[in-house]
């Protein structure tokens, strides 16, 4: 099973309290924005993927063109709009992988391994979600949460959607894989959370 890709980077990453648009913040010698990019290029599961910018993040979308990637703006009116005006403009109808830019841990064999368990899960959405302990043992920040059986998680922001059912205000089903993958869980929200990730991962002689 190979799905199609949208790597979200077009919101205004205003709680990282810098004037540099947060997908091209260097992590580790190089912009965030390419650590993910380059995961998912390199993933045998994903079959091609957009950059999803917006008039945020316009020196983002020249960086990313300058690349070679290719773009899809949209009109900044939410990440989760956003996302579906991206769907709707790509007429994609099945399965997507969707993550966002600030994952700069994430890598092509992790991403490979979540379409993998989307296709045994048979729904029709898939949510990945890190234990709120594994995140607040290393000091990183809980910005977004989610509720999955009765237990509260952190929000990794790497989910797979389906196309044709995101546009529907109808009840899905969900599935959720818990992770507490140094991939995964390594998403950046703060200063702080960028720290944190550029020594982990050092420590882990990871990326570096």
């Amino acid at each position: 099973m190979k799905v199609p890709c949208l790597i979200m980077a077009g919101g205004q990453g205003k709680r990282m309290g810098v004037s540099s648009e947060k997908p091209i913040l260097p992590f580790l010698g190089k912009p965030m924005i390419e650590w993910v990019a380059e995961a998912v290029a390199r993933a045998e599961r994903v079959s091609e993927f957009y950059i999803v910018t917006s008039a945020n993040t316009l020196e983002t979308e020249r960086h990313c063109q300058n690349k070679g990637w290719k773009i899809l703006r949209t009109t900044a009116k939410g990440y989760h709009d956003d996302l579906r005006e991206a769907v709707s403009k790509l007429g994609w109808v099945g399965p997507i992988l969707t993550l966002p830019a600030d994952v700069p841990a994430i890598t092509g064999k992790v991403l490979d391994k979540i379409v993998d368990h989307f296709e045994v899960c048979k729904k029709d959405f898939l949510a990945v979600f890190v234990p709120i302990s594994v995140r607040e043992n290393l000091g990183l920040s809980i910005s977004s949460t989610d509720e999955y059986d009765g237990v509260w998680y952190a929000v990794s922001g790497i989910n797979i959607i389906n196309g044709t059912k995101i546009k529907s205000e109808r009840k899905v089903e969900t599935s959720a894989l818990i992770s507490e993958e140094t991939e995964v869980f390594l998403n950046i929200n703060t200063i702080k959370d960028l720290e944190i990730a550029e020594k982990t991962l050092r420590k882990n002689k990871q990326l570096c």
